[in-house]
């Protein structure tokens, strides 16, 4: 069954304000992960976010990922982190976090990508974007085809990401994605991020 996977704003300027959306988030159905995902900010500015959100995921055993910085994953006590192909490799990845730690790959629409990371231990592949975004510019549009591929040869779970909400995330739910990673989708959603998990909630519950 398809889980939400919800990743955060660019910008962040008061966290603890923004912890009230979270846990509105929250409230509204299951959430497998959180991911931190800051813009051209300090890292003070990170660490200040994430000491006022982590708590908040793993008190509900929602994953707190950390996005591109695999030493402020450890130095926060991030659940994991998710590492994009300029940011570094797997492997230089797994020598910071350690063994315990998730790690995540963005592979764009690529099949290679998939595999080698998938070969070299990620605990997830990411493909996108699937629909046009508010939060990033679409470099590598991707097809339902590859979350289809993936999901029957192999067994490591993946995440679809780009411009995901309510409305249109239907197909990539029966395609096969694990993970549906939203961003504005439930932060910006008309009737508020409760409503928006409740709304993707019921979606995975009907696709069963």
């Amino acid at each position: 069954m398809t889980r939400l996977y919800l990743i955060s704003p660019e910008r962040l300027e008061h966290p603890a304000i923004f912890a009230d959306d979270l846990r509105a988030a929250l409230n509204g159905g299951d959430v497998a992960a959180f991911q931190l995902r800051l813009k051209d900010v300090t890292d003070d500015a990170i660490a200040r976010a994430a000491d006022t959100l982590r708590p908040i995921c793993q008190q509900r055993d929602v994953a707190f990922i950390m996005n591109d910085r695999p030493d402020l994953a450890v130095k926060l006590d991030c659940d994991g982190v998710h590492v994009g192909q300029d940011d570094m490799s797997y492997a230089e990845a797994r020598r910071i976090v350690g063994p315990q730690r998730q790690i995540g790959v963005t592979c764009k629409a690529s099949r290679d990508l998939a595999m080698t990371a998938g070969e070299a231990g990620a605990d997830y592949v990411a493909f996108g974007a699937f629909f046009p975004s508010t939060t990033k510019a679409v470099t590598t549009p991707a097809s339902l085809e590859i979350i289809e591929w993936w999901s029957e040869l192999f067994e490591i779970p993946c995440v679809a990401i780009g411009g995901i909400t309510v409305e249109n995330c239907r197909p990539v739910i029966a395609a096969g994605a694990d993970f549906l990673a939203v961003a504005g989708g439930v932060w910006n959603h008309n009737d508020g991020p409760e409503a928006a998990v409740r709304a993707f909630n019921e979606l995975f519950s009907a696709d069963r």
